[in-house]
């Protein structure tokens, strides 16, 4: 069953279409834009803003560290820059520059990792982004966001490049079901509500929103009505949205398509033990490196599904 399939929702684009389609669009509104790409502008859709504007796009080719370095150089000269590659290559590969080139300096850079996630598929481990939404919120001053689909990704877009300093992107290869439409509101630190619920609150981001929705939709059927909340930005977190979940629902899991470090379990975790502690469960890749495989195969197989999220659902309402 597709993503989004049993909550009714009509498949779209991925995100990483929809980033490249509001960068060119947005190309005039934002004349100081450019983009920097690591030789994979035509996977992370960067190639369609260098194609409409020829002398603000830059491939600086196969190395991602020069790649984060000439970013900074043109941060520092005034620019906007975009920086592109598969969401493996651009934090793990250049983290160090990133860091002491883009967050140690507070450098008005945009980072897009595209390809997250294990639903990258068959292009296997090498090239699955698994850690990069702990590395980028360890960063002091980074904002990171993790859009739920093709609409939620466009205002992404926007308010990426409307914010000044550091901030990480994080897109998808795969299509993801419509959740939002064109005047959805999208605010950088402010979760979306997308299902009211009073017995459990669902947190999730990206991919996992759909699939939590559809959690919802399953749990409807046996009498549960679970809140489901998008947590599109992971940093700065929406902490109001956490604490009231936690006060009116008591109950807490927390969907992320990222190894359980780190991600947006920890952070919803920290805030939770901090102000409100309740029950919580999570959903995530866990402790391991995945494989080469049929993308919904290799969510299947780790355990980002619906039905984890129903399992973990039960679990944490007999707590």
């Amino acid at each position: 069953m597709a993503i989004g399939e049993a909550a009714g929702l009509k498949l779209g684009k991925a995100t990483r279409d929809a980033f490249g389609a509001a960068l060119k669009d947005l190309g005039n509104e934002f004349p100081s834009v450019v983009t920097v790409d690591g030789d994979v502008g035509n996977s992370t859709r960067t190639e369609v803003f260098a194609k409409a504007f020829p002398n603000r796009g830059f491939n600086v080719g196969i190395a991602e560290s020069n790649m984060v370095g000439v970013a900074g150089g043109l941060a520092a000269a005034g620019k906007i820059p975009v920086v592109s590659s598969f969401a493996a290559f651009l934090l793990c590969n250049a983290f160090d520059q990133i860091r002491m080139s883009i967050a140690y300096p507070g450098m008005n850079v945009k980072l897009v990792g595209s390809h997250a996630g294990i639903s990258i598929g068959e292009d296997g481990a090498s090239q699955m982004g698994i850690e990069d939404v702990g590395l980028a919120c360890s960063m002091p001053g980074f904002t990171v966001i993790v859009p739920a689909d093709a609409a939620s990704a466009r205002k992404a877009t926007r308010a990426m490049l409307e914010h000044v300093g550091p901030v990480y992107l994080r897109c998808g290869r795969i299509e993801l079901p419509e959740i939002y439409t064109a005047d959805s509101p999208f605010v950088i630190g402010k979760a979306n509500t997308v299902k009211e619920g009073n017995d459990v609150t669902i947190i999730a981001n990206g991919l996992m929103v759909g699939i939590a929705l559809d959690a919802a939709a399953a749990l409807a059927k046996t009498g549960v009505q679970a809140r489901v909340l998008d947590m599109h930005t992971v940093k700065p977190l929406d902490e109001a949205a956490i604490i009231k979940a936690a006060t009116e629902t008591g109950r807490i899991v927390v969907a992320e398509e990222h190894l359980m470090a780190g991600g947006l379990g920890s952070a919803v975790a920290t805030v939770v033990a901090r102000t409100k502690p309740v029950p919580m469960e999570f959903v995530n890749v866990g402790d391991c490196y995945a494989e080469s495989g049929d993308p919904l195969g290799l969510l299947q197989k780790y355990g980002l599904t619906a039905e984890a999220i129903v399992a973990a659902v039960t679990k944490v309402r007999s707590r």
